[in-house]
């Protein structure tokens, strides 16, 4: 593919259904450049003609918009979090048609790869679907296609795109999971800002940033930019495996908070998933600890805003998209640029998105994914 034609591709992407003579005004290309590369794209199954009209009779060639075609191609996207791993399918607007959550244990990296080379050709043929491309993500450090580190599971220097290229046979792409929410939202975001400047902060059992400027997502120098782990927080003594106290992963992860739950009496085992249930069933002492860790990540978001200064920074932390009032907590924490930080597009679906715009990411961006 061209990059003239990956041009249209993203316009159509951003406006469609659109009329070809619209994508010529808003790209700056010819009309019979933009219908060369159309003609490009359908052939490849990655736009389509869409027939919007009300009838009536018309003089002359009608004005037929064009479309991305979201039922010929999809992508399959894998996320490896700390405790399970997630299978999706995802269409080329970013919408999860299908996923599949299994639970591991810190597995091996070699052992945790084979279980996905397992799994991923059966979750495809139970929904008949062949993709175009393999997309995975994980936290920790990413570059290449191999899992520099991943503080959290323990792996380093796992060559997990080689592994799994070899293994199903189709084309991978391995990144690490910040990077790929920033470019999700690139893509699919609701706010259109995202699209250039850009500070995305994932709160989980992983803790890191993804930083965009001028549209390009930043890796830095072995895939490290954006590690804040140990970023030193104010009001927190949480002690951090690397001897000091108040670092953002330490007193902020998934871990912590449901250690926190556990020891407080509030669940019967450091489980998330039960702290998150007691408190949409309204128990006040885990809305309080979901609470107070939104007000430790405003002030990371803070300080990144600071630092960066971003046109907006996009925030995942759940407590944040499915605990009331932590949303408050963690802009009131920002204070006079609360309305540059705004939640994922994408809500509880996040993780499965991110995967799959690994490979989405590389279909839009073009030339060469289709060489």
């Amino acid at each position: 593919m061209s990059r003239t034609a990956a041009t249209v591709l993203r316009s159509v992407l951003d406006h469609g259904p659109v009329a070809r003579s619209t994508i010529a005004r808003l790209t700056g290309l010819s009309a019979a450049t933009v219908t060369k590369q159309y003609a490009e794209l359908a052939e490849r199954g990655l736009v389509r003609e869409v027939d919007t009209r009300v009838p009536r009779v018309t003089i002359g060639r009608p004005h037929v918009p064009v479309d991305i075609d979201v039922d010929r191609h999809v992508v399959c996207g894998v996320h490896i979090a700390y405790g399970h791993t997630t299978l999706a399918l995802v269409d080329l607007r970013g919408r999860v048609l299908a996923e599949e959550r299994e639970p591991h244990d810190r597995p091996a990296p070699d052992r945790a790869l084979r279980r996905i080379a397992e799994r991923v050709p059966a979750f495809l043929r139970r929904h008949d679907r062949v993709p175009i491309g393999v997309g995975v993500a994980t936290g920790g450090r990413v570059d290449g296609g191999t899992i520099v580190e991943h503080s959290q599971l323990g792996w380093k220097g796992v060559r997990a795109k080689e592994f799994l290229t070899t293994a199903l046979d189709m084309a991978v792409q391995v990144e690490s999971h910040s990077r790929a929410l920033a470019r999700a939202e690139q893509l699919f975001g609701a706010d259109p800002r995202a699209r250039t400047s850009l500070v995305h902060l994932f709160v989980g059992n992983v803790v890191d940033a993804a930083i965009v400027t001028g549209g390009a997502v930043h890796s830095g120098p072995g895939g490290a930019a954006g590690e804040i782990a140990h970023l030193r927080l104010r009001h927190d003594d949480t002690l951090c495996p690397c001897g000091r106290r108040g670092c953002l992963q330490a007193a902020t992860s998934n871990r912590t908070l449901a250690e926190r739950g556990a020891r407080a009496g509030i669940i019967a085992e450091p489980s998330l998933d039960l702290l998150i249930e007691a408190g949409r069933q309204g128990d006040p002492r885990a809305i309080e600890l979901f609470r107070r860790r939104s007000r430790l990540v405003g002030q990371a978001a803070q300080l990144l805003l600071d630092v960066i200064n971003p046109d907006v920074l996009v925030v995942v932390e759940t407590g944040a998209i499915l605990i009331p009032g932590c949303w408050e907590q963690l802009t009131s924490e920002i204070g006079e640029r609360n309305g540059d930080v705004i939640q994922t597009s994408f809500g509880s679906e996040v993780l499965s998105v991110a995967a799959g715009s690994v490979v989405l990411s590389e279909i839009y961006g073009g030339p060469t994914y289709f060489s």
